[in-house]
């Protein structure tokens, strides 16, 4: 049984279909890649996973169990984290505050303190920075601080929604870096990326949306050398 399994979910915004019946699965441990131009659906499709829209049908299975109609906030404590686009930081809290904004739901403050202790290792400014306003923050930082946010609650599965954009080409080489060493502790991994090349990458799968339609899936590897691919994603 896969970790992740979405059935046919079509979404809607009004009368505008913007997923129209689409189907994949996340196997524990992978890194998957959704990939595809700006208004392919990738945004919509992981917002409707983690319980921020309803789909009008299909359904969304995590761990084998429905969880289509259970509201987001609900889902973190399942298991399941979001690190949204465009970081959506508490930009008037310190990072020590917005780290623990996102371990609400556990209740063990052992845990909490041991999560914060995990994420400053992986995000030493963070450490560095921990009663700084987040506000304040450069956008590298700032995506590192979501990014150690959504962890904090000891997700299996972490959701990433273009989490390279607007950072400089340094800054996206260690934020992918990142992403790799948090699939390496085990974490499954599904990201939704513009940086085509760079997210093939470091996946193992990916699948390619196209105004709401998955057209292309495979191995990652195999789908970085594909001809298609390369013309409308990869600028080659």
């Amino acid at each position: 049984m896969a970790m992740l399994e979405v059935k046919n979910i079509e979404v809607y915004y009004g009368v505008i279909q913007a997923i129209k019946g689409i189907s994949f699965e996340v196997n524990q441990g992978e890194v998957i890649a959704l990939i595809g131009a700006n208004g392919a659906g990738k945004t919509t499709t992981l917002q409707t996973i983690t319980g921020m829209l309803s789909p009008k049908s299909g359904e969304v299975l995590f761990e084998g169990v429905d969880i289509t109609k259970i509201p987001g906030h609900k889902i973190v404590g399942m298991g399941m984290a979001h690190v949204p686009e465009g970081r959506r930081v508490f930009a008037q809290l310190s990072v020590l505050e917005n780290l623990k904004l996102g371990a609400y739901t556990v209740k063990d403050t052992t845990q909490i303190e041991k999560s914060l202790e995990k994420v400053y290792t992986s995000f030493p400014r963070l450490a560095e920075r921990k009663n700084q306003m987040a506000g304040t923050l450069s956008g590298g930082e700032q995506q590192m601080l979501a990014m150690g946010r959504a962890l904090m609650s000891q997700p299996r599965l972490i959701c990433m929604d273009e989490p390279s954009m607007g950072l400089s080409p340094i800054l996206v080489d260690e934020i992918f870096k990142i992403i790799t060493d948090i699939s390496s502790t085990g974490t499954t991994v599904l990201l939704v990326e513009q940086n085509a090349k760079k997210a093939l990458s470091i996946a193992d799968r990916a699948y390619v949306l196209e105004t709401g339609n998955i057209v292309l899936e495979g191995k990652a590897s195999e789908l970085l050398d594909n001809e298609d691919i390369k013309k409308a994603y990869l600028g080659e």
